[in-house]
């Protein structure tokens, strides 16, 4: 069966200042801003059957899920500290190896925690990557999260387009200075890159070697911004797709994380109209 927005990593529970939880990973918020926007969405992950479905319960009307067992499911805590953001992992699901299938429009590649390998099987026409998993390390359980240089051996074996933030650029320096990487090479072409900056512009580093600026609009009272980052590559990944430009697909990017950013939760995540409406109202 043909899945038009598939994506590959943890679905967390992320465990809040407050003690709540509530479902976390680039895997949950970038399929369920595909849904919002009227693609067919699927979660390959890994972890424990049970928990994944009661954490992902309020959405199952908008998303297939497909749960590899694991003795643990991704535990993350987030805590804030004079406006940083700071998270430790308190249980990991394992890797989720080469041998995930697919069958699918894009495929969104979506580590949170080092656990998506290279390689998949079946079909994937447009591959998109968020790597701030493979740039992440801990030394035990519950250990702070730290940054660490992205190994190129840890790339997708294809890519059309990534998504870094700027907190990331030291640690994806790979991404930003090779002409060429092994991500699209086939086709002669490195993978269209974009790099976030909250507030500040989005870099868009194209295919042809230019680097364009698109500005993001202010968000008058932001409420929390996890998964914003996730948001912007789903509705990237999904305009560029759909056959927007860079700069339109950025655009329309930018205001879909600006939505998430200005309300609480997934619920903030908005649908297509609300997006486009956004935009044209900073036109």
């Amino acid at each position: 069966m043909s899945l038009d927005y598939t994506t590959v990593g943890h679905v967390t529970a992320d465990l809040m200042a407050d003690g709540s939880r509530r479902p976390g990973g680039g895997a949950f918020y970038s399929a369920l801003q595909a849904a919002r926007l009227g693609w067919r969405a699927r979660i390959v992950t890994r972890g424990v059957p049970a928990e994944v479905e009661r954490l992902l319960a309020p959405y199952v009307g908008e998303l297939e899920v497909e749960v590899a067992q694991a003795p643990h499911t991704t535990t993350m805590a987030t805590s804030m500290a004079g406006g940083a953001r700071s998270q430790r992992v308190l249980a990991w699901a394992g890797e989720m190896g080469a041998n995930v299938a697919v069958d699918t429009a894009i495929l969104h590649v979506a580590p949170v925690a080092r656990e998506t390998g290279a390689h998949w099987r079946g079909r994937a026409d447009f591959v998109g990557l968020t790597p701030q998993g493979l740039v992440r390390t801990w030394s035990q359980p519950g250990a702070p999260i730290v940054a660490q240089t992205l190994d190129r051996a840890l790339l997708p074996a294809r890519c059309d387009a990534i998504v870094i933030s700027s907190d990331e650029r030291e640690s994806c320096t790979l991404l930003l200075h090779e002409a060429r990487g092994r991500a699209g090479a086939e086709h002669g072409a490195r993978p269209l890159l974009a790099v976030t900056d909250g507030a500040g512009p989005t870099e868009l580093h194209l295919a042809d070697g230019q680097r364009v600026s698109v500005p993001v609009a202010a968000v008058a009272e932001p409420r929390d911004d996890l998964g914003a980052g996730d948001v912007f590559a789903a509705a990237f990944f999904v305009a560029l797709a759909e056959g927007s430009s860079a700069v339109a697909a950025a655009t329309f990017a930018n205001a879909a994380a600006a939505l998430r950013i200005a309300g609480a939760g997934p619920a903030a995540i908005g649908d297509r109209a609300t997006i486009q409406a956004r935009v044209d109202a900073t036109a």
